[in-house]
């Protein structure tokens, strides 16, 4: 679905993030690197970031 706007744990805003994240791991960039260079310093933070699985291209045909 679409990415999570807050930390389900702490709170934090956490969807500012997602674009520069992915656009950064396209090009092969390691996930710590990337996170600690945006400013995710939390464990449930970076979680949310890296465990999203972002499935609205795949659902939209059949909405």
């Amino acid at each position: 679905m679409m990415v999570p706007v807050r930390c389900f744990t702490c709170g934090k805003v956490v969807a500012q993030f997602w674009d520069a994240y992915q656009q950064r791991l396209a090009r092969g960039e390691k996930a710590k690197d990337i996170l600690d260079d945006l400013g995710v310093d939390r464990y449930c933070c970076r979680r949310m970031l890296m465990t999203h699985v972002d499935l609205v291209n795949d659902l939209g045909p059949y909405g």
